[in-house]
């Protein structure tokens, strides 16, 4: 565990749960790359998403001074920057897909985005399972 861990005691089905939430989110993305839509999208508005950031916020206030604070915090700002990332490729390069200049560059950030989303559950997957705290203000 980290220097900076809190030594507020954790209640092992918290970190089952931060598991399972992990998992949906998990699942949302292998929906994404199995199936004909983009990670990007199933990683924001697929059924195991929706489902993950509800049970997120639901459990969010019975691991505050734990380690794992900083997991549910990462989880649910995963899922909201991504959701700001897709509103603002949306915003910027779908009055030009109309054009079809802008598909291109749509099919672009759906993938960055995707590979971000990647990221960011392998990341913090991988910190649960090491019992680490995850930084507070990284992307």
């Amino acid at each position: 565990m980290d220097s900076t861990a809190t030594t507020v005691a954790v209640d092992p089905r918290h970190i089952a749960y931060a598991n399972i939430v992990y998992g949906l989110h998990g699942l949302a993305i292998l929906l994404g790359l199995l199936g004909s839509r983009f990670v990007a999208t199933e990683f924001v508005f697929s059924v195991p998403a929706l489902i993950a950031v509800v049970m997120n916020y639901a459990r969010r206030s019975a691991v505050r001074g734990t380690w794992l604070e900083s997991h549910f915090r990462w989880q649910v700002r995963s899922f909201w920057i991504a959701l700001a990332a897709l509103v603002m490729l949306h915003l910027v390069f779908g009055p030009l897909s109309w054009l079809w200049i802008g598909i291109p560059f749509m099919w672009l950030g759906y993938g960055i985005i995707g590979i971000w989303a990647i990221y960011r559950v392998a990341r913090g997957w991988l910190a649960l399972r090491e019992g680490r705290i995850l930084p507070a203000g990284a992307f």
